[in-house]
């Protein structure tokens, strides 16, 4: 479809028909989160394995059929430029164009920067959570795109063999430091004060099933990620939640009996560690990264977010977490306004 590889495909046609998609579903004015869902092809060459070893294969046709004369090491080379250097202008020219259009949303590329850590086996005892060897070199070569994304939204959904492992949360700890190392060297534009947010994909249940997380499970995705200093999450579900009555039932009862209480407090303890430890003026960031410490497993808050540092969240939120600071404001507290340049 559409010339089955980025070297063949219609940049302009494309383009045209994402204005066309831009209109008919956001406002002028939207100003939400806005994953871009592209899977079929990595923009690495050698990130396209397993099922994707396809684009490989045919560009090297491609190339074959242009460049009969080529050696075939030559032929793999000129492949790749020519593959990357599409792959990239659909990408690039594909955020440019939604951030111009739609200049209030939060656009990026779902799963994106990637981490390679899955976890393989439920016997591996030696699983690290981090990321593979080469991630870093493949993040940092695409540096094109992160400074045209406005959000970034790695993906942290759980296989079933990690439910309630330990090793949930190192394989969550390091998808999303690397996505927030990737947030801190590139941003968008010339902005230097604006720290790209990182947004997660999270889901409601494993990978491949309608089995919901318990309450562990979630300490080991939504409160890693609350605790290591991402704006937020995407909570992901498809229609098969909604199959049936009694699946409506089901994920209803779990919204209400697990997944709500559990939000609700990981969300006032992450507001209240603002007011107590931040000033209001930025979000709290585990102090060690590898350390087990929850911003959701802190003590209840007074009913006072102001109240000094008598309080037993408040001592847990000095001793264990820092301060990340919003644009504008500064200091290891963020209590103090930058300077007006």
């Amino acid at each position: 479809m559409n010339g089955g590889l980025p070297q063949l495909g219609d940049l302009s046609a494309h383009l045209s028909l994402a204005v066309a998609q831009l209109s008919f579903l956001l406002r002028p004015n939207f100003s939400g989160l806005a994953a871009i869902d592209w899977e079929e092809w990595q923009p690495l060459w050698e990130s396209n394995f397993g099922s994707r070893m396809e684009y490989r294969r045919l560009s090297k046709q491609l190339v074959r059929q242009e460049r009969p004369d080529l050696l075939e090491k030559n032929v793999a080379l000129l492949a790749r430029q020519q593959f990357e250097e599409s792959a990239q202008a659909f990408m690039e020219e594909t955020l440019r164009l939604v951030v111009r259009n739609r200049p209030k949303g939060f656009w990026g590329f779902y799963g994106f920067p990637s981490c390679l850590n899955k976890h393989k086996r439920k016997t591996d005892k030696t699983y690290t959570g981090r990321c593979h060897k080469g991630t870093r070199k493949q993040n940092d070569r695409l540096s094109w795109l992160w400074t045209q994304s406005t959000a970034l939204y790695p993906s942290i959904y759980l296989p079933e063999r990690l439910a309630g492992s330990p090793d949930a949360a190192l394989m969550v700890r390091h998808r999303l430091l690397e996505a927030l190392r990737v947030a801190s060297l590139w941003r968008h534009g010339d902005s230097t004060n604006h720290t790209t947010p990182v947004l997660p994909y999270a889901r409601l249940a494993f990978t491949h099933t309608l089995n919901f997380l318990n309450k562990t499970d979630l300490e080991h995705t939504l409160g890693e990620s609350a605790s290591l200093g991402a704006a937020g999450v995407v909570l992901w579900g498809e229609m098969k939640f909604a199959k049936s009555k009694q699946q409506c039932i089901l994920l209803k009862n779990y919204i209400h009996n697990t997944l709500g209480p559990f939000v609700q407090s990981l969300r006032s303890n992450t507001q209240s560690c603002s007011v107590q430890r931040c000033h209001s003026n930025g979000r709290c960031i585990r102090r060690r990264t590898g350390a087990g410490h929850w911003l959701s497993l802190a003590s209840a808050p007074s009913s006072d977010p102001f109240e000094g540092d008598g309080s037993t969240s408040s001592k847990y939120f000095h001793r264990y977490f820092l301060c990340q600071c919003y644009s504008g404001w500064t200091g290891p507290e963020c209590c103090r306004k930058e300077e007006e340049i």
